[in-house]
């Protein structure tokens, strides 16, 4: 059987703080604590970034949003779809203003899976148990509406259990099928915390089979550039194409956010005037 819980009493992350410790306070006063062997720990990616002290300016947002990306994949308006220095793909680069204090935002962890790691060395420390540790976020995802939460760290954990070359009970051969346990632990484990409950800890107990002897990675669980099918939006996919075109593909991250008849000019301005017909029909279709 699975259970997974979230304890309670855990206070205000304040930079340098030791996560692994808060977990075992707030385990004292839970019924259902201390941990048990095997017990996966999921632990909110906010907690961590303030514990590393990665607190911005409100005001700093977009620049720290460029800086902590590697490219734009789609914007609508002001919401930017970006792929972040990490390979995750997130909206405006998980940079997040909520639970936090008025004037602040924070950035992700520098690196969840060493952030991951460190927890549970001491976890491990402190109870002698083989434990596995999640760091988890919410994002969207490319073919469904709303959000969920998935793992961006992992340490002990197995990320993805591949049916490659299994049959099934018809005696098919699975030649696809590679199941994201951890991301599916992550977004489990978010029903128990909940966004708004102030329980940034959530122990999932029953699935100690996961539990690894290998730090792993949670980098596993992105898809390789060549077989991603939506690595841009429809606007930028034109926008690159015809930047490619006219030999200016250098440009993309330059212009990819302009709009309209600014985004016009400043591609014409590096293309052949022959090409500048065209160029406009295709960039006004698209918007």
């Amino acid at each position: 059987m699975i259970e997974i819980f979230a304890p309670t009493g855990v206070p205000e992350v304040r930079p340098g703080d030791d996560v692994a410790e808060l977990l075992l306070r707030a385990l004292e006063n839970d019924p259902r604590g201390p941990l048990r062997d095997g017990d996966l720990v999921v632990i909110t990616s906010k907690i961590v970034s303030k514990a590393e002290g990665r607190f911005i300016a409100a005001e700093d947002r977009r620049a720290a949003r460029v800086a902590e990306s590697r490219r734009v994949v789609a914007r609508r308006g002001d919401t930017v779809i970006v792929e972040h220095r990490l390979g995750l793909v997130h909206a405006a680069a998980g940079i997040d203003a909520s639970n936090v204090e008025a004037g602040r935002a924070l950035l992700l962890p520098v690196d969840p899976d060493a952030s991951a790691r460190g927890i549970r060395r001491a976890l491990t420390g402190a109870t002698g148990l083989r434990l596995g540790v999640l760091i988890s976020d919410t994002a969207g995802r490319a073919w469904r509406t709303g959000q969920t939460d998935l793992t961006i760290g992992l340490a002990g954990v197995l990320a993805v259990d591949s049916h490659v070359g299994r049959t099934d009970d018809y005696g098919n051969d699975l030649r696809v099928t590679e199941i994201a346990v951890a991301d599916e632990i992550a977004a489990a484990a978010d029903l128990a915390k909940t966004k708004l409950g102030g329980r940034p800890f959530a122990v999932v107990r029953g699935l100690g089979h996961l539990v690894i002897d290998d730090d792993g990675t949670a980098t596993t669980l992105q898809r390789a550039e060549a077989k991603d099918f939506f690595r841009l939006g429809r606007r930028e996919a034109v926008l690159d194409t015809v930047l490619r075109a006219t030999g200016q593909a250098a440009r993309y991250a330059e212009v990819v956010e302009l709009d309209g008849e600014e985004l016009i000019r400043a591609v014409c301005a590096g293309a052949d005037p022959a090409d500048h017909a065209w160029i406009t029909r295709l960039l006004t279709l698209v918007g």
